[in-house]
């Protein structure tokens, strides 16, 4: 097989990086210099959960597999995308979203819930995201599903002064499942092909709830026998 086309499905990390509220603004500090030392170096701080990223069952559940410990196969896979663009401000994403690729769902098979969201990434407007619901949740679990991403900030309802959002349902409904979830997701919309292969690989943070990753979908053209 032969890479055909990739998509980068990742946000950059840097000073603008949009961060969950509340959670830790990405640092990145030149630490050595070509002019000075003879190389450079940057020295990064930034929270387990900074930009695209995936967030281990642990995130969640204490006594839960960490994001070292989480087989990889969970991290790449063929790809569904679910087509939830209606679903607008802080609108809740049922089954009725899901059900056209239903009969695609299976164990191994990535989830990629495509809002559209990410063009809202770096407005207010970004927090107001679309959320999945829980039922529809379970019923891609009952599938065999254990990665769903999404091209916005939560998987969730997040929460604010004016909504109080329902306490990460869906969050606790992966994690007790052993899966993981992949959020802040850009470009879902070009992932216009069938049967995409997407990666999201973690950096193997040590004992951590979530890690950023590169997150990429790839279209394989297989090659013909002569």
């Amino acid at each position: 097989m032969r890479i055909r086309r990739l998509v980068d499905l990742s946000v950059p990390v840097g000073p603008g990086t949009v961060v969950y509220p509340g959670d830790p603004r990405p640092e990145l500090v030149r630490h050595s210099t070509v002019a000075r030392d003879g190389f450079n170096l940057l020295a990064v701080r930034m929270g387990s959960q900074t930009g695209t990223h995936v967030d281990a069952p642990y995130h969640f559940d204490d006594e839960a597999p960490r994001i070292d410990q989480v087989p990889l196969e969970r991290f790449l896979g063929p790809a569904v995308v679910v087509d939830a663009t209606a679903a607008g401000p802080r609108g809740r994403i049922g089954w009725e979203y899901v059900e056209p690729v239903a009969d695609r769902l299976a164990e191994g098979v990535v989830v990629l819930l495509h809002t559209g969201w990410s063009r809202r990434y770096g407005s207010p407007a970004y927090f107001d995201n679309p959320f999945l619901d829980a039922q529809a949740c379970r019923r891609i679990l009952d599938a065999g599903v254990r990665t769903i991403c999404i091209d916005a900030i939560n998987l969730d309802e997040t929460p604010d002064d004016d909504h109080p959002g329902e306490g990460f349902p869906v969050h606790h409904l992966i994690a007790r499942a052993g899966g993981v979830i992949g959020e802040n997701l850009r470009n879902l919309e070009r992932v216009d092909w069938a049967d995409p292969f997407v990666m999201c690989l973690p950096i193997a943070l040590e004992a951590a709830d979530g890690a950023p990753v590169r997150a990429v979908a790839v279209e394989l053209a297989r090659e013909t026998a002569r």
